[in-house]
């Protein structure tokens, strides 16, 4: 007998062994199918009683505490995840700013430079005194264009990053409906930091013209401008210090809804024993960044003028024609790349944002039961609500 006619012998059902016999007539059931690859099986001899299961990750970001390759690369999926209303908004703020300079700036230099050619001899200081006190007021025309678009796309990052992370892709109209309802506390931010900003460099700008004045000896000017380096460093270092602890306002002002006040307490908090991490990642981040978006803008226009030396070394029409169009090129490349710049670096705070208070309040925990509770069809709340004073929440290190 071979060993394909071989099989095991049947015991008796009597012994208390197998199914059942079957009545006479009655077909044989299928045979159960063997466990495939993945196949779990009943808990026994040898078996593991359960087994580990991944946070889930409903869209954007897995809802768990991230690590540093997850925050650092998390703002560009964003980009990836939903292209258009991100990047459409990202470009309408370059463009706005970029309109609003133009708009301002052209006709004023054509109109100054038409009044400083034909001024007198004796009328040329009072003309340039006057066309530069211009030039200095109108510069607060787009810094304000800038403030207000600036902060619109916070508010727009902030909602996108917030809903992608519960698995939700809005549409252009969405995102900017929901973001223009903390539009005003978003802007009165910008605005005070940028008078902030701009105040230090007012007062540094007042103290060497007061130097130069008063004190003429060349060595005193040296050493006030010792004095001054020191104390732009020392700027600096608080600048980024500030920066760092005061990032996430505009994240707590669209997703928590506070107040401006609030929202500084807020952020600081939420920092607290996260500085280091937090400044890191925003700092290299703005370093990557920055590097492509220089690196993309400069090699046309370095191109294009070693191009029109090579065709045309006299300066002649040619070389004016690969110039200009060298320079229109990058000028486009600027906007365009200066809208991803924005939209990465606006996306990377509401990142960290959410990541910390997943560390510090576990808003993981009420993300899972949001998205759970949504799928069952159940009636939900706002996850990103802060929580109650008082009420104990895990913390991850």
């Amino acid at each position: 007998m071979s060993d394909q006619q071989w099989h095991p012998p049947t015991p008796p059902a009597s012994a208390g062994y197998g199914p059942p016999p079957l009545p006479p007539g009655a077909a044989a059931p299928p045979p159960a199918p063997a466990p495939g690859y993945g196949a779990t099986t009943a808990p026994g001899y040898g078996a593991p009683p359960g087994g580990w299961t991944p946070p889930p990750k409903p869209g954007l970001l897995p809802l768990r505490p991230m690590g540093f390759g997850t925050l650092l690369w998390a703002p560009f999926r964003t980009l990836r995840r939903n292209p258009a209303p991100v990047f459409g908004t990202g470009l309408v703020v370059q463009l706005a700013s970029a309109i609003a300079t133009a708009a301002v700036f052209v006709p004023f230099l054509v109109l100054a430079i038409g009044r400083i050619e034909s001024a007198s001899a004796e009328d040329l200081d009072a003309v340039m005194t006057g066309t530069i006190g211009w030039l200095i007021l109108l510069t607060l025309v787009p810094v304000a264009v800038g403030v207000v678009a600036g902060a619109f796309l916070q508010g727009v990052m902030v909602v996108e990053v917030a809903s992608g992370t519960l698995g939700e892709k809005l549409g252009f109209g969405a995102l900017w409906r929901r973001a223009a309802g903390r539009i005003g506390p978003l802007i009165g931010w910008t605005l005070l930091v940028s008078v902030v900003v701009l105040g230090a460099f007012v007062l540094l700008a007042a103290i060497i013209v007061m130097t130069a004045l008063i004190a003429p000896d060349p060595l005193t000017v040296v050493g006030v401008v010792l004095v001054l380096l020191l104390l732009l460093l020392g700027l600096a270092v608080l600048g980024a210090w500030l920066g760092t602890k005061l990032a996430l306002v505009p994240s707590v002002i669209v997703l928590e809804r506070a107040g401006i006040a609030q929202s500084v307490r807020r952020s600081w908090q939420l920092t607290t024993g996260y500085f280091w991490r937090t400044f890191g990642l925003i700092l290299l981040v703005g370093l990557i960044v920055s590097t492509i978006g220089q690196t993309v803008v400069q090699v046309p226009v370095l191109g294009g003028t070693i191009l029109a030396v090579i065709l045309d070394p006299t300066g002649g029409a040619t070389y004016e024609a690969v110039t200009i169009g060298s320079t229109i090129v990058g000028t486009v490349l600027s906007i365009l790349v200066g809208a991803i710049i924005a939209v990465v670096q606006a996306a990377l705070i509401a990142v960290i944002y959410i990541d910390l208070r997943m560390r510090s309040e576990g808003l993981d925990l009420e993300l899972e039961r949001h998205v759970e509770e949504r799928e069952a069809g159940r009636p939900v709340s706002d996850p990103f609500a802060p929580p109650p004073a008082g009420d104990a929440v895990p913390t991850w290190s």
